[in-house]
C-alpha cells in the first residue's frame, strides 16, 4: 500500500511541476513529498527525477514510470467517482425481493421513480419462501411479521392488520352477517388458511376486543390450505370459506364488495412490514431511494397502519 501512495505522490509531483505545488494539492508538507519520492527511487534503485533549485525534470526511466503511475492515479480517481455516483445517483441493477402478495405493489410504488432514472435496472425476485440475501445477491427485501435474528438491517415501513373475510355469497349461505357478533361460532365454520412449514396443519388465531379486553383463542383445521397467501385470498373470494387476510391486500377488494370484513370490532392481530437490506451502513442511492419510495407509497395505501411519514 505504501508503494501505491508513493506512486500517486510521484505522479502529482510531475503533474504539478514541483514538490511544493504537489504538496499543496495533496495536503502534505514539501519535505514529506520529497521523502516519498526519494523512497520510491531507493526501492527501485533508479533515479526518476533530476532536481535543481528551480525545477525538476524526468529521467528517461522516470518518464516511462510516470505513465504507469498516472494511469494508476486516474483509475483510482475514476473508482472514487464511481463510488460517489453510486452514493448520490441511482444506477446499475437493483435486486429486489418481495412476496407474491406484495409483488403487485412494486409497479405503483416504484414505477415513477424508475422512470426518472433510466440508468437503473430492476431485478424483481418474487417468492414467499425466505431467502438468504447475501447468497441471492439481494439489495433490498420486503418482509412481513417477526424477523429472524440476523446481521441484516431492517426498517419498519408500517403494518397491516388481519381481517376476517368471506365472500358475500358465502356469508348469505350461512344466514347473513347480522348473526356475527362474537368469534365463538367460528370454530365450526369452513376455513381457508396458510400451510406453514413446521407449524402443523392447524390454523391458530387469537381475537381481542379492544373495548372490553375480552380475548378468544381459536384453533381449527382448514378445509383448504396453501403456502401462498394470494391463493387463499382468491379462494375466499370464490366463496370457499373464511380466511384471515392482510388488510393491505384486501382493503380495495372489501371496498369493491367482493369480500366482506366480518367482526370488525375484534382485533385479530397483524404483521409489521419491513424493508430489509444485507448491510447497515453506506447504502447506495438506489437502495435508499427505493426504500423512501416504498415508504411514501405505503403511507397512503389503504389497509396500511402506523406507517411513518415520508422523510
Amino acid at each position: 500500500m505504501d508503494d501505491y501512495k508513493r506512486m500517486a505522490v510521484f505522479a502529482a509531483v510531475v503533474q504539478h511541476g514541483s514538490m511544493s505545488a504537489a504538496a499543496r494539492a495533496l495536503g502534505m508538507s514539501p519535505s514529506a513529498v520529497s521523502q516519498q519520492v526519494r523512497q520510491l527511487e531507493r526501492d527501485g534503485g533508479v533515479t526518476l527525477l533530476h532536481r535543481s533549485t528551480r525545477q525538476i525534470a524526468l529521467t528517461d526511466t522516470g518518464e516511462r514510470y510516470y505513465q504507469q503511475c498516472a494511469a494508476m492515479a486516474q483509475a483510482a480517481s475514476q473508482a472514487r467517482a464511481e463510488l460517489a455516483a453510486a452514493r448520490d445517483e441511482p444506477g446499475g441493477e437493483l435486486r429486489l425481493s418481495a412476496t407474491v402478495g406484495f409483488a403487485r405493489h412494486i409497479a405503483p410504488a416504484l414505477g415513477h421513480w424508475l422512470a426518472r432514472h433510466p440508468a437503473l435496472r430492476l431485478h424483481l425476485d418474487v417468492d414467499d419462501a425466505p431467502i438468504d440475501l447475501i447468497q441471492s445477491r439481494i439489495d433490498l427485501a420486503l418482509r412481513f411479521g417477526r424477523l429472524a435474528d440476523s446481521g441484516w438491517a431492517a426498517r419498519r415501513l408500517g403494518a397491516m392488520r388481519n381481517w376476517l373475510c368471506a365472500s358475500p355469497a358465502w356469508i348469505q349461505a350461512q344466514g347473513g352477517s347480522a348473526a356475527w357478533r362474537h368469534p365463538a361460532p367460528l370454530a365450526s365454520m369452513r376455513w381457508l388458511g396458510l400451510a406453514r412449514e413446521g407449524q402443523g396443519q392447524a390454523l391458530r388465531a387469537e381475537a381481542r376486543h379492544p373495548d372490553t379486553g375480552e380475548t378468544y383463542s381459536l384453533q381449527v383445521l382448514p378445509h383448504v390450505a396453501s403456502n401462498n397467501q394470494l391463493s387463499i385470498q382468491q379462494m375466499c373470494e370464490a366463496g370457499l370459506g373464511l380466511a384471515l387476510l392482510g388488510s393491505m391486500d384486501v382493503a380495495d377488494t372489501v371496498a369493491e364488495g367482493r369480500l366482506v370484513r366480518l367482526l370488525p370490532d375484534w382485533d385479530f392481530g397483524g404483521l409489521d412490514i419491513w424493508a430489509v437490506t444485507p448491510q447497515r451502513q453506506a447504502q447506495p442511492a438506489k437502495v435508499r431511494q427505493a426504500i423512501a419510495a416504498l415508504q411514501a407509497y405505503l403511507a397512503r395505501l389503504p389497509g396500511v397502519v402506523d406507517a411513518p411519514a415520508p422523510a
